[in-house]
Order: C-alpha cells, then structure tokens, then sequence
C-alpha cells in the first residue's frame, strides 16, 4: 500500500578554456538576485538588464560571454554580470543556487546568487540519482532514485517506492498527489526519506547545472545527477 504525505501546494587556469557561445535571444536564459539590498540581473532576449527597488534600470546589449576561472563574464561599459559556478545561499532563506555571481552597475559592486532560467524539460527523460540533501550526502545506505515522466514522478527514496504527479512551467515544479509505500527500514534510510518527502512538498525551482539538476525550494534542495548505462 501507499500512504500519501501531507498536500503538496504551489532544488585549470593556466590551461585554455573553450569559447562561451553568446547570449541567445529567446526565453530568460540566466538569473542573478541579491538582497540587502534587493537587486535582479536578468539574461534574456539578447539584453542584460538590472533592476533593484529604488527604480533604477539599466538595460544593455547583452555581451559576449568572456570565459573566466570556474565560470564566465558578461561585461559592458555600465553592467557586468560576473559568474562562478560555486554553490551560494541568498541569506534569507535556505533555497540554494548553484552559481554566486558579483555585479558592477555603474560602479557599484554587488554580491549575490545565480541560476540557468530555464528548467522547462530539464528533468524528463532520463532516470536520477539523489546525490546530495542540502549540499550533503545522503545518509541512507541505498541511493533515491526519481523519474519524471509524461506528467508522473516515479522511484525510490531509498527506502519506500514513491509515486505521484507533476507539472513544470519553465523552471518552476509542483507536485502533486505523492505517496510512498510503508515499508521500515533502518534508521538512516528513514531520515533519508523523511529529508527527500519534505522537500518535495516544494514547490521547486529546477536549476541547470554543469553535472545535472537541482531542485531546490523552502524546505532545502536536492541534487540529483543522471544514471547513465
């Protein structure tokens, strides 16, 4: 039997490196946030634009990604976006990024987190693995496994088969109708899928990264990484 969990509601220098293709026009393809003070940087439709509350625009061509040490530059005479792919935390809450980024708006120095836009078909077609919960490893002795498939989730936490719905707009995941089996394990598969459950109670954002996806959302993130034959 499935018992369902709680409703689910709207994660080398010195050797060359590869030219960056440039930004493409089309959908929101990078996001880059700070706070304290609050501030967006935005890739997308061939233009970088800043915002922040007080009113302030800057709204630029975008440029041609320049490549740097573990990520790439965008710069232009009034707006640089510079990004390194290094996990980072906004400050406020415990969603994680898998970028931190320093901006340069007409001088001022600003410091943030950073995400690929677009996770609209990140996730179908292909089986993961749950490589990390928050960052961490996971503490069960077998891997959580999760699908995502024509509208289903499907898989394992490890302990429990888990089952159930989805929709994904963009970078946006809500899930839906999610159960698992009842059946105990030991103590730490059980934390393990106690962690995994809670945090698909989302919803999530599903952010592109080098080596897979990360779903991460309030109640904390997971990284999963693709099963390959």
């Amino acid at each position: 039997m499935f018992r369902a969990l709680l409703p689910l509601t709207a994660l080398a220098a010195c050797t060359p490196m590869p030219p960056v293709e440039p930004l493409a026009a089309g959908p929101a393809r990078y996001r880059a946030l700070g706070t304290e003070p609050f501030w967006s940087v935005t890739l997308t439709n061939g233009r970088m634009r800043y915002d922040d509350p007080a009113g302030k625009v800057i709204d630029v061509p975008a440029p041609t990604a320049r490549p740097s040490f573990n990520g790439e530059r965008y710069v232009s005479d009034r707006l640089t976006l510079d990004i390194t792919h290094s996990p980072c935390g906004d400050g406020m809450s415990d969603r994680r990024y898998p970028d931190t980024v320093l901006v340069i708006a007409d001088g001022r120095e600003l410091k943030g987190c950073g995400m690929p836009a677009d996770g609209e078909d990140a996730l179908v077609g292909q089986e993961w693995r749950v490589n990390a919960i928050d960052g961490a490893t996971p503490p069960g002795p077998r891997p959580a496994m999760l699908n995502f498939a024509e509208g289903r989730i499907s898989g394992t936490t490890g302990c429990n088969r888990v089952i159930g719905s989805y929709s994904l707009t963009r970078d946006r995941l809500t899930l839906d109708g999610v159960a698992t089996t009842r059946m105990a394990c030991p103590s730490a598969a059980m934390e393990q899928e106690a962690r995994i459950t809670q945090i698909l109670r989302g919803p999530l954002t599903v952010v592109r990264g080098k080596d897979g996806v990360m779903l991460t959302g309030d109640g904390g993130s997971l990284t999963l990484v693709p099963v390959r034959p």
